[in-house]
């Protein structure tokens, strides 16, 4: 019989990876995770800021960022004000990297919800690739004799089913985040 497990860990992935890019997503409140995609150049070689400074959100509205190499303060200010994506300024003490968040307006908000918007076709398209392959090799399992058509058509059955329950959750995700960002 056709084995679905490895498609629907696939389906899991694309899943996975929507929920990560959701955390970098801007809610007008600090989160660390804020910081995730931020890369900084340390002893000549690029690492994720998380490896080279502990970031932390003290204030609802400032992340702090501690360097393990207080000589780094400079690289990780210019790496965070750099990445355009984030539209963050930060400032340093010589010791400590603090961003302040800035609020959100109404207007922010809009293009952040249009933004996650993105996001979620892109989870979809990724759930549409697995069911793809799914397909393609229960065909190809058909063609070699290997499954009947009635398993088959069972075989497609269950595979929409999961691309259905899986379309469900990136939806409630979704939605969950569209109120986060929209709540003032």
């Amino acid at each position: 019989m056709f084995d679905t497990d490895t498609y629907e860990l696939k389906m899991a992935a694309a899943l996975e990876h929507f929920e990560g890019e959701l955390r970098k997503v801007q809610t007008g409140r600090a989160q660390a995770s804020m910081l995730d995609g931020v890369k900084v150049e340390v002893y000549g070689t690029v690492l994720p800021l998380n490896q080279a400074a502990n970031v932390s959100a003290p204030e609802p509205q400032l992340l702090q960022i501690t360097p393990f190499d207080p000589s780094n303060i400079a690289v990780i200010s210019a790496a965070i004000r750099n990445d355009q994506s984030l539209g963050l300024n930060p400032s340093d003490d010589g010791r400590v990297v603090r961003v302040p968040i800035p609020a959100l307006t109404e207007e922010r908000r809009r293009q952040l919800v249009k933004q996650v918007s993105e996001k979620v076709e892109e989870a979809r398209i990724g759930l549409r690739g697995a069911r793809q392959d799914a397909l393609q090799e229960a065909k190809r399992q058909k063609d070699a004799k290997a499954l009947t058509e009635d398993d088959l058509k069972a075989v497609e059955k269950e595979v929409d089913q999961l691309v259905s329950n899986y379309q469900a959750k990136i939806e409630a995700v979704f939605k969950t985040k569209e109120q986060d960002i929209l709540k003032v």
